[in-house]
This record gives structure tokens, sequence and C-alpha cells, in this order.
């Protein structure tokens, strides 16, 4: 069924792997004549693409539904994703959405629009998540100059606090050619940068056929993908999204160290400092495990940027524990945080732990680590200073200023000039403006453009 000149707009919540899902599925409506808008216009078609780690997810949903019919009551409305595998009921009820799909169908949502008014109800199209056990390619372009390759999917752990495996399912790969194939028609776009992504990426390999070119392997694993997008031309660098510290391996780590176009740059989940924590939470790993890990790339890598995931406030974390995890966090050589406050979770098994932290304790500790997170990003940032790096500017004009990120995650700010956008620039980093970021000064050499 053509769609011709009619309008969709798309609104992501959540991670690098939602976006990179958005924007394929957005190239499915614009193969079938649709035109895409701003979130914030009037659009025929509106396409919410949820989350399951959002905190208040329902209300948040409901927000944005509610704003995306103020600007056409008669728009056709579908919540996908994470929350609406999780939640398909709740989402149903809420007004205006006409249609829920979850795990195994979001890439078919074409099949299910209809423009010829709202329906009463909304439709709900859900598997049982162990039907959700094939491998379906995303990546995303033209949004940033940067591009999310998804290269992963799913997640075989069981962490108590988490419903990703709910939502998601069990893990499965891409195959390295075809992630090949998609580094190669993203760098046919121009894309300088590619990130890549997944649930659980370290994984990667699981759920995969043995091909040709590997058959005489065990297995296919991550180290063998990395090696291989090493020689993909047109990519200039290559970013790991995250990767679990347990399977961070010493060769990955080596490689890095060493690679043409995979950059310093690491974010590593640890969630506590504390080992009695990580055992609670089922996590496979102890905080030993985690230092060393630190430790070898920053004796390989001495500039790695490295961010860390932490959860606070999980059943079980007393005064005692919560400190071990600060004092912990505060030694390691750590760039940043990501602070997470733990929230209750149906159908996980911490929600039944006993222990249970108070919110206004579970705030005050997300406060506390936040601004330690300040201040380690400070003292990079500071280390940085006078060292010439590699930046990429992005396309948009902030109040006269461009933005990038050097190779080694650090954000500077230049003038804006539009013959700079998405090119590869050395500069000097030079010191902070008034929001934190790094001023610099622009080298001669331009790398690529």
């Amino acid at each position: 069924m053509p769609f011709t000149n009619k309008t969709v707009a798309f609104h992501t919540l959540g991670c690098k792997l939602n976006f990179a899902e958005t924007s394929t599925i957005a190239r499915l409506f614009k193969e079938k004549g649709f035109i895409k808008k701003s979130f914030l216009e009037p659009a025929d078609v509106y396409v919410i693409n949820t989350c399951s780690v959002t905190e208040n997810a329902d209300n948040e949903c409901k927000s944005i539904v509610k704003s995306a019919l103020l600007k056409n009551p008669e728009a056709f409305v579908a919540v996908v994703g994470c929350y609406a595998q999780l939640k398909p009921e709740e989402i149903s009820k809420i007004e205006g959405v006409d249609v829920v799909l979850g795990a195994t169908e979001k890439f078919k949502l074409l099949n299910y629009i209809h423009l010829s008014g709202k329906h009463l109800h909304a439709q709900i199209h859900n598997c049982e998540i162990s039907d959700a056990n094939f491998f379906v390619d995303a990546y995303s372009v033209g949004d940033r100059t940067r591009s999310f390759l998804k290269v992963q999917d799913g997640c075989d752990y069981s962490c108590t606090f988490c419903t990703i495996p709910l939502a998601r399912g069990k893990s499965r790969s891409d195959l390295i050619e075809n992630v090949i194939r998609n580094a190669n028609k993203i760098a046919s776009e121009g894309v300088k940068e590619i990130v890549l992504t997944g649930v659980n990426i370290g994984d990667f390999g699981k759920g995969q056929l043995i091909t040709e070119d590997f058959k005489k392997k065990k297995e296919v694993t991550f180290l063998d993908l990395i090696m291989a997008l090493d020689e993909v031309k047109g990519i200039e660098r290559f970013r790991i999204s995250s990767i679990e510290p347990n399977l961070l391996k010493d060769q990955i780590i080596d490689f890095v160290a060493k690679s043409k176009k995979f950059v310093p740059h690491f974010h590593i989940p640890l969630q506590s400092g504390s080992n009695d924590l990580l055992k609670l939470m089922k996590r496979r790993y102890h905080k030993e495990l985690y230092a060393d890990r630190i430790n070898k790339i920053k004796t390989l890598m001495p500039d790695c940027c490295i961010g860390v995931d932490v959860i606070v406030g999980f059943p079980g974390e007393t005064d005692e524990l919560f400190l071990e995890t600060y004092n912990y966090l505060n030694n390691l050589d750590l760039s940043y945080l990501h602070v997470f406050t733990y929230s209750e979770r149906d159908n996980t098994e911490a929600i039944d732990l006993p222990n249970q932290v108070s919110i206004v304790e579970r705030k005050r500790r997300n406060k506390m680590l936040r601004i330690l997170s300040a201040k380690k990003l400070r003292l990079f940032y500071e280390q940085q200073k006078g060292k010439i790096l590699s930046v990429i500017f992005e396309n948009e004009n902030k109040k006269g200023f461009m933005y990038g990120f050097t190779q080694n995650y650090v954000k500077v700010k230049y003038p804006f000039d539009e013959t700079l956008c998405n090119s590869i620039l050395n500069v000097t980093i030079l010191d902070f403006d008034e929001e934190g970021n790094m001023t610099c000064l622009l080298k001669e050499t331009k790398v690529y453009n």
C-alpha cells in the first residue's frame, strides 16, 4: 500500500540501540513514500520507540502521546519497543494509542498502519519473548555525524534488577559479513564514525551461524568482529558503546591499543563496588577483576576515556556498602559515571529482596555519585589541556558555536564554520568554557573531510 506524501515523526527513548532501530524503521517508511517530520511538527503517523530502563515509563509514554495528539488529534500513534513488549496492556489503555508492537513486530509496523481514522481500542501485537530468536540488523544515518550500528541483540544474563532479557530475548548476533556490509553502506553516506551497539556486545557470536570464513574456528567472537571492522575503508573511527567487564578480554584491550581505527574510549558497566552487592545483583565478576581491566587499559592507553554505569539504592545497600562503592570509584582512574537510581521492576528478582532502601536515601546517594562524576570528568579534561587531539564536529550551529568529540571523548567547542562539519580535524585543547566543555585551537591540518 503506497503512502505517498504522508508524513511520519519519530520519538526515541533510551539507548543507542533504540536510535539505530528507529532510524532503520524510518528508512522503511521512506521506502513506502512517507516524508519524515520532526516530532515537534504535525504528522500523519507518530512512532514512539520505548525503553524498559526509563523510570516512570508509563507517565512518560502518556505525556509523549498527548504531545503528539495536540499537533494532530487524528494522527495514527504507534508505541513500539522494549516497554511495549513488557507492558502492552498498560500502553493500550493510553488514550490515543492505535497500535502496540513488541519485540518481534516493531520492524513490521507498516503492516499495521491505517490512516482512515483512530482505533476505538489500541491493537496489541506481541509475542512470547522466547519467539524473539532471530536477528534484525539496524543502523542510524542522517541524524548525526556518528552512526550507531547494531551488531547484537538480547541478553543471556540474569541480573536481578534487569528487565532487558524479558524485553529483548536471548542473546543473538549479526553475521560479520553483514556487519561489514552495513559499515560500508554507512561509509557511502559520508559518515566518519561508527558506534557499535547492542544489548551485550561482548557476547557477539552467540546466536550466529558459523560462516565459511570462520568455519575452522570454534566460535566467532567480538575480537573477530572488531579485527574485521578495522579494515573497513571510509570509516575513520570505531567506538565501542558498552561492554561487560568479564567480556572485555585482554586481547580486546591489546587490539584497541594498537588499532588503526578503534578509539581509546570504553564504557564498562560496574553497578556496584561491593562484592556483596555484585553477588546479590548476579553480576558475573568481582570488583577485583573490574579494577584489573581499568588498570590494564590505562597502562596501555593513558589518555583513554573510561565511563562507568553504577546503581545506587539497590536492596541491601547499607550506608557502609554504599561508602565502599564510593571509595572504590574514587580510587579508580575513571573519567565519568552514569549513575542510576535503583527502581523496582515487575518480574525481577530484586523486587522481592529484603532491606529495600528508602527513596530519599537513594536520591541522596545518586547526588553524591553525580558530584563525584563531575570531579572525575573535570580532572580527565584537565589532563588533556595542551594536547593535540582529533575531533569530528557536528553539523549543528548552537548560538554561533559547533561541538564535537575527540577520539578519547572530550567534548570541545569552536566558532561555527560550516566547512569544518563532519571533518576530522587536529586541534589543541585549551581550557573550559562556562558550560564545562573544552575550547580548542584549530591546527592547520585537516585530516579528512
